[in-house]
């Protein structure tokens, strides 16, 4: 008959408890390098919406407006003395929810809040094209003297939010598609941009989530990385905190610090080291001011990329197929009969 199945010898435990560990604790033996090469002085803006949900814009210039009120109130104070002039202004993604480009009113008002702070303001707008059919989720670069100038688009539109794939046969049989009129052309290149006195990474919203965009952003220059974000369709819930914590991670990852801009909130900065060093409450309106370190070197995973992951993902699937090979029944029975 069949021998009894015997128990693993325990050296072969100890050795596999051993490799465990030494799997787990060789993270801690990576270098995270957070020391500054230098820092530039941010103003991040939060001006709020009208209320949460889909429904968050409200009439026509009202988000923009918030924005521009709260530039203003941070001019007062540095007229004032009460703060010191900013190098840079972030802005939130859907700060203006007009085309700035295209309507007078839109551009008007950000050159005014620019003026007033007298610093250039990165703006989150959607601007119209490259065709009548779609519309771009931007960064915008606005200097107060000149204003606008160069711009990001975000790479990865968010199906079923910001794009309706199979949209001509989908739309008949799902009417809310329709609250998606026009589809998000999406951007080609990274969003390494010059603001002021720094090079910094543009990422908008849910990008940050994507490995290889916030990888290739660094790898092109970026010495600090923007989140632009607009939470209000999902005020109230766990999403605001979730894209926190992505950011906290990929801070860590790149040896940067992040800034998250949202137009609800929660804005935030975060140290190279991930640490929340300023945050906002959801729905106010709210101004932080920071001295941002900013940072050349590179880290271990800008420079090995997604190479980890898919060798413990081979080695997995390895041992799980010559164990599935090892614990078929007619290898036992033979090994039983011997």
């Amino acid at each position: 008959g069949a021998r009894p199945r015997r128990p693993a010898p325990a050296a072969a435990v100890a050795g596999a408890a051993a490799l465990a560990v030494a799997v787990t604790c060789a993270g801690y033996a990576v270098p995270v390098p957070t020391a500054a090469d230098d820092t530039v002085s941010v103003a991040v803006v939060q001006g709020n919406v009208q209320q949460p949900g889909m429904d968050f814009l409200g009439r026509p210039m009202l988000i923009l407006n918030n924005h521009v009120e709260a530039t203003l109130g941070l001019a007062e104070d540095v007229e004032a003395g009460r703060l010191e002039r900013p190098d840079l202004v972030i802005w939130p993604e859907n700060s203006s929810d007009l085309d700035p480009t295209a309507v007078p009113e839109a551009r008007a008002a950000i050159d005014r809040a620019a003026r007033a702070v007298g610093a250039p303001i990165l703006v989150g707008a959607l601007v119209d094209g490259p065709d009548e059919h779609h519309v771009q989720n931007n960064g915008i670069v606005w200097d107060p003297a000149t204003g606008p100038g160069a711009s990001y688009t975000k790479q990865h539109p968010v199906p079923f939010g910001e794009y309706v794939p199979y949209r001509e046969a989908l739309s008949k049989v799902i009417t809310r598609l329709e609250r998606v009129p026009r589809d998000f052309w999406p951007g080609e290149d990274t969003g390494v941009l010059q603001v002021g006195p720094a090079r910094l990474g543009d990422v908008i919203c849910f990008e940050v989530a994507y490995d290889g965009i916030v990888r290739d952003t660094v790898n092109d220059g970026a010495r600090a990385v923007v989140v632009q974000t607009n939470n209000a369709t999902y005020g109230n819930t766990g999403q605001p905190e979730q894209q926190l914590a992505m950011s906290r991670l990929r801070a860590v990852e790149h040896g940067r610090a992040f800034v998250t801009a949202a137009t609800s909130g929660i804005s935030a900065v975060v140290s190279p080291d991930g640490r929340v060093l300023q945050r906002t409450e959801e729905f106010t309106q709210d101004v932080l001011t920071a001295d941002l370190p900013l940072r050349d070197a590179r880290t271990v995973a800008d420079r090995v990329g997604a190479l980890p992951e898919w060798t413990l993902a081979i080695v997995g699937l390895l041992a799980w197929g010559t164990g599935s090979v090892l614990a078929r029944p007619g290898r036992r029975d033979q090994k039983g009969q011997q």
